[in-house]
């Protein structure tokens, strides 16, 4: 009975590892500028409003060290560098996609009333 316990404690649960890798406040408006063509930072500054350049920063790392994302750096001045998906951030996008239709479910015919403690952001103009 024991071990049972222990090898259910141990057992990995893909969804939870799946919500962990995208949990961050601006990795989804990330992943979705660059779906539209953006690739620098500076771009990314630009086109999400309210981000801090230092979690900006944070958030590419976390997201090229989970595989999402692929960094190249340009040998130039001024240093250039410029971030695009790679498959497995491609296959997420599709996902992305499929998570905007669901949430539109979620929106009221009217458009008008969302949930309270829901705050929307289109991501599908």
């Amino acid at each position: 009975m024991e071990i049972k316990g222990r090898a259910e404690e141990n057992k990995i649960c893909p969804l939870e590892v799946a919500v962990n890798t995208i949990s961050g406040k601006w990795k989804i408006p990330i992943v979705w500028q660059i779906n539209e063509g953006k690739k620098r930072p500076s771009e990314f500054l630009r086109g999400i409003a309210k981000v801090d350049r230092r979690v900006l920063n944070q958030q590419l790392t976390e997201m090229v060290e989970d595989g999402i994302l692929t960094k190249q750096s340009f040998n130039e001045l001024p240093p250039r560098v410029e971030y695009t998906l790679t498959e497995l951030g491609e296959k997420l996008v599709a996902i992305l996609w499929q998570l905007n239709n669901w949430g539109k479910l979620l929106i009221p015919e009217d458009g008008n009333t969302l949930p309270e403690n829901t705050k929307a952001q289109n991501y599908s103009e």
